[in-house]
C-alpha cells in the first residue's frame, strides 16, 4: 500500500499547483460586495460574567476591529478554496458572500479560543454543498468511477501543464476535491480537515487517496514519467 501511494502524486504536489492555479484569487483583493459586509457590526460577544472572565484573547475579540481585521486575514484563502469546489469565479464569491453572512450573524457563538479559520471554513464548505443539494447540479461519483474513465495527456515530457491539472482536479467528485485542497492547498491537518467535514479521520484519509489515485488515472502518465511542479515556462 505504501509503495502503491508513493507513485501517486504527493499532496505538496497537488498544493502547488492548485495555489499557482488560483494565484490572482490568492493575490487579488477581495470584492467590495464582500468587504462590505465587513463594515456592518458583527453579533456582539455574549455578556460578561465574573465566573467567566475574558482571557487577553478574549478581550481582543471584544474589540470591534478585531474580528473584521481576521476574518479579512483569511479572505485569499477562503476565495481559492470556494474556486476550487465551486470551478466558476462568480458562483465563488457567492459562497464566500454567503460565508460571511452567517459569520457575521452568528459571531457571539465562536469561541475566541479556538480556531477561527476552522470556524469560517467550515461554514464554507457547508454553504457549497447546501447549494449542491439544492441545485442538483453535481454528479454522484463517490468512488471515482467517472473520473478514472476520462484521461488527459501530458502536452510534453511529463510535465502536466496548469490548465490540465485543472481540468483533472475539475473531474474529481466534490468530497475528493474538498479534501484535496483543505489538506493539500489550504494546510489543515487531516484531524482537522476531517472535522471540518464531519467525517471520521479514516474517511477523510480515504477520499485523499482516492483523490490522488483518480487525479493519476485521469492525468494518465507514461511509466516513469513524473509527477513535477510545472515551471513558468510552461504555464
Amino acid at each position: 500500500m505504501t509503495n502503491e501511494l508513493a507513485e501517486l502524486p504527493s499532496l505538496a504536489w497537488i498544493a502547488a499547483h492548485l495555489r499557482k492555479g488560483y494565484e490572482t484569487v490568492l493575490s487579488e483583493c477581495a470584492p467590495d460586495r464582500i468587504l462590505n459586509l465587513l463594515r456592518v457590526p458583527c453579533a456582539k460577544q455574549a455578556p460578561e460574567t465574573k465566573a467567566n472572565q475574558p482571557s487577553l484573547d478574549r478581550q481582543k475579540h471584544s474589540k470591534e476591529s478585531a474580528p473584521r481585521e481576521a476574518v479579512i486575514a483569511h479572505l485569499p484563502d477562503m476565495r481559492a478554496f470556494a474556486m476550487s469546489m465551486a470551478r466558476y469565479h462568480a458562483l465563488a464569491d457567492d459562497l464566500v458572500q454567503d460565508t460571511i453572512v452567517k459569520a457575521w450573524e452568528n459571531f457571539d457563538k465562536f469561541d475566541p479560543d479556538t480556531n477561527l479559520r476552522a470556524w469560517l471554513f467550515t461554514i464554507l464548505r457547508n454553504t457549497y454543498f447546501s447549494h449542491c443539494r439544492k441545485r442538483q447540479r453535481e454528479v454522484t461519483d463517490a468512488e471515482g468511477i467517472y473520473a478514472s474513465q476520462l484521461a488527459i495527456r501530458p502536452d510534453h515530457d511529463g510535465r502536466l501543464q496548469l490548465r490540465d491539472f485543472r481540468a483533472a482536479f475539475n473531474q474529481l467528485p466534490p468530497a475528493q476535491r474538498e479534501s484535496l485542497a483543505l489538506v493539500g492547498a489550504v494546510g489543515f491537518t487531516y484531524e482537522e480537515a476531517a472535522e471540518m467535514s464531519g467525517v471520521p479521520l479514516g474517511t477523510l484519509k480515504s477520499r485523499v487517496n482516492r483523490g490522488r489515485k483518480a487525479l493519476a488515472a485521469v492525468v494518465s502518465l507514461k511509466e516513469g514519467e513524473a509527477w513535477e511542479v510545472t515551471d513558468a515556462t510552461t504555464l
